[in-house]
């Protein structure tokens, strides 16, 4: 039993914080659509100046505002006068850092009519954006070019942290050839190649995922040292690595998908290769050695994709049932939230 005198304000405050969440999810997914964060830039903007840009009610765009403000987004200088805080910062799109998509993609109905149905996918623990769309979710981007590229940037964004300290982090240099499966635009990859430049490699997605590649890869200045190439993991994964590696691939999958992707992996990769995943490792109980985040990410794979996080024990059974060995589990350098999930053929 609780104690109710031990239930403080500030437990309160969490619970009403979190009730609250999803409104505050909306007011970035609102500014973001705006592009308020943009129209601010480096200046001082009136609320009514911006409600004029955006064809708004003004008096509803300066509550808007205020709200950004509130949520440390903006800053309210004086009465109806606005600058971007930090957090708004990094919702504009022309910084390197920038979450625009990110927040753009996660606050999009797409992603988000799903959750109306989480009642039901605990109960039936089948995924609800099928349902609710008539399609999986990859097929549903397939249709809607515009959102497809949307999603791309926002992995692209969430990987940026990723591949600035994976690198680092693992001993690529006693490869010849990694082959990134399920790459999307090349973020990872890139960083890799730029680390070490004796290494080739091979960037593998659909045709969709690799839209924006060319570009990251000649960004990086590796386009030389890097082969492109569209298909389907499902049905194979291009030979010539010994480094296999899947960022974000195998939690958008159940345990028979995903085995059925590693499985593929295994038919090409020579016995003294390796497979790196690079994912959340989850504990085997909560113990706050995690953020929230990875267990509302866990949600997330179910309501829309029909994966799962997965912990230690998962990997090892999984990577046992596709002819793998688990050999390590290194998590990378906070705030990541990342581990490198390393399996040999066994």
């Amino acid at each position: 039993m609780v104690d109710d005198q031990a239930v403080t304000a500030e437990v309160r405050g969490n619970i009403v914080r979190l009730v609250f969440g999803h409104m505050a999810a909306q007011v970035v997914g609102t500014a973001v659509r705006f592009r308020l964060p943009d129209l601010i830039g480096d200046r001082e903007r009136t609320a009514a100046e911006l409600a004029e840009e955006c064809g708004t009610q003004p008096q509803a765009m300066t509550r808007l505002l205020r709200a950004m403000a509130a949520l440390e987004l903006l800053a309210e200088n004086r009465p109806g006068h606005f600058s971007l805080a930090a957090g708004g910062m990094l919702l504009r799109t022309d910084r390197p850092d920038s979450l625009h998509a990110l927040a753009g993609m996660f606050t999009d109905p797409a992603m988000l009519q799903s959750w109306q149905r989480l009642e039901s996918s605990v109960r039936t623990g089948e995924t609800a954006f099928d349902q609710e769309f008539g399609t999986d979710f990859f097929d549903y981007l397939k249709t809607r070019p515009e959102l497809s590229a949307l999603f791309n940037a926002a992995m692209s964004q969430g990987a940026q942290l990723t591949a600035s300290v994976t690198p680092a982090s693992y001993d690529f240099g006693r490869f010849d050839t990694v082959v990134d499966i399920g790459g999307g635009d090349g973020t990872l990859i890139s960083a890799i190649l730029r680390e070490y430049p004796a290494l080739n490699g091979i960037l593998f997605d659909t045709a969709e995922g690799l839209a924006q590649a060319e570009q990251t890869l000649r960004s990086a200045e590796v386009t030389e040292r890097c082969a492109v190439r569209a298909g389907d993991f499902f049905a194979s994964v291009p030979e010539g690595g010994d480094l296999y590696l899947l960022k974000s691939v195998i939690h958008d999958w159940d345990d028979e998908r995903a085995a059925s992707i590693l499985g593929h992996c295994r038919r090409v990769i020579p016995e003294h290769g390796r497979l790196l995943i690079v994912e959340p490792v989850l504990p085997e109980a909560v113990d706050g050695s995690n953020p929230a985040i990875m267990y509302l990410s866990d949600l997330n794979m179910l309501v829309n994709l029909g994966g799962r996080e997965r912990t230690r024990g998962d990997f090892e059974e999984l990577y046992r049932r596709a002819g793998f060995e688990l050999t390590s589990v290194t998590p990378l350098p906070p705030p990541a939230g990342f581990c490198l999930v390393e399996a040999k053929p066994s």
